[in-house]
């Protein structure tokens, strides 16, 4: 992805003061406005079967913002299932 690019970029150009990362999500929820027929194919195409809860995204941020990322910079974590693998 494009934008991989530049978080590592940044991560270096910024890494005296600051941790750059991003978080990639797939499907979660309700689909956001998706129609039916690209919510069933993002589900069959889900590795594990089924969409992402709002809590399982909300872990990505949680990780990000605490102390257990000290030693997290320039990553971006995937969180949608297997969807992109």
């Amino acid at each position: 992805m494009p934008y991989e690019a530049a978080i590592r970029s940044l991560a270096y150009e910024w890494a005296d003061f600051a941790h750059v990362n991003s978080v990639s999500p797939g499907y979660f929820g309700d689909g956001m406005g998706a129609t039916d027929k690209e919510l069933h194919h993002a589900y069959s195409q889900t590795v594990l079967g089924r969409f992402g809860g709002y809590h399982e995204l909300k872990a990505a941020y949680l990780f990000l913002a605490s102390d257990a990322s000290s030693f997290v910079t320039g990553s971006d974590i995937v969180v949608d299932g297997g969807y992109s693998i």
